[in-house]
């Protein structure tokens, strides 16, 4: 039952990890307002993504439970989940990874937390892989465990966003500093790694899937 718990962290992490609006503008904003910066807005981050758990799961209970529905979701799952960690993997080996702490963004230390709901929202990364890769995921924790496996899903999830961008703000406010390029860049590719393996894991169940059907 914990593997989807510990399975979506991960998979968390590959997103949390990887350079993007959310993460620059938790760096920006970590100089200004204090190590507190990045749990407040991963608090944003995380209400906005419950809104979006609830809206795929509300009345869907047995579309959730078809074949066919895993079986179609899996395939364009995994296939994007290969997607984006070949992706990773490249730009870590080309070193194609820079993290911009110069964005510019309010001075106030006020509405972090709207600060994380408005920034995942304008980002179209992100209902694309709630759209695709997460409701993949929310089908195999579903299928597997029901409704508690659709919890252990969204608090591995959460866990994820909440402890890297606390981490970061922490790390920012007191150095000013980030993490060293070189330990970036493996993070990066072996996150990579573990999300093709996850791509690799949905297209065979699925694959499987259409077998049994036919």
């Amino acid at each position: 039952m914990f593997q989807i718990f510990f399975q979506s962290l991960l998979t968390g992490y590959s997103g949390a990890m990887m350079p993007g609006s959310l993460l620059t503008y938790t760096i920006d904003r970590s100089i200004k307002s204090g190590p507190v910066t990045g749990f407040l807005i991963s608090v944003g981050h995380s209400l906005l993504e419950l809104v979006v758990v609830v809206f795929l799961l509300s009345g869907t209970g047995s579309f959730l439970g078809t074949e066919a529905a895993q079986m179609v979701i899996g395939f364009i799952g995994g296939i994007i989940l290969n997607f984006f960690g070949i992706s990773m993997i490249k730009d870590a080996y080309q070193n194609n990874i820079n993290i911009n702490i110069d964005a510019k963004s309010e001075k106030e230390s006020r509405g972090l937390i709207a600060g994380g709901i408005i920034i995942s929202l304008s980002n179209p990364y992100f209902i694309f892989w709630w759209a695709t890769v997460g409701l993949g995921l929310l089908l195999d924790a579903y299928a597997s465990f029901g409704m508690i496996g659709v919890i252990l899903f969204y608090f591995g999830h959460i866990f994820s966003d909440i402890s890297w961008y606390s981490f970061i703000s922490v790390f920012i406010s007191r150095t000013k500093k980030f993490i060293n390029q070189k330990a970036y860049r493996v993070i990066i590719a072996v996150l990579g790694i573990c999300l093709c393996g996850f791509g690799i894991s949905f297209i065979v169940n699925s694959y499987r899937r259409l077998i049994y059907l036919f």
